[in-house]
């Protein structure tokens, strides 16, 4: 399939870039090499290929989550180089 400058140019914009001279030519050879691709794919007989839906036979093993506490808050903050009564201290990074 052929791809016109008027293609590359449209999509170029759906893209937000912009192709000029020897790199606009680039592009659209590129394209129609996807597109050639694409069409060879097509050729491949898949009637009786059953679709994949997982990439692996493997079966996710996911355990329980139960809460358990590992750190009291003042076993936190006592290490905190500032803080405010419950709070870690940060400097400012948010303007009005």
């Amino acid at each position: 399939m052929k791809i016109s400058d008027k293609t590359v140019d449209h999509i170029a914009h759906l893209a937000r870039l912009e192709f000029e001279g020897d790199k606009k030519e680039a592009i659209r050879k590129d394209m129609e090499k996807i597109i050639a691709f694409i069409d060879k794919l097509q050729e491949i007989d898949t009637e009786n290929v059953e679709p994949l839906i997982f990439m692996t036979n493997e079966v996710n093993s996911l355990r329980e989550d139960n809460p358990i506490v590992s750190l009291t808050q003042d076993q936190v903050l006592k290490n905190a180089p500032k803080k405010d009564s419950d709070y870690f201290r940060i400097p400012k990074v948010l303007d009005k």
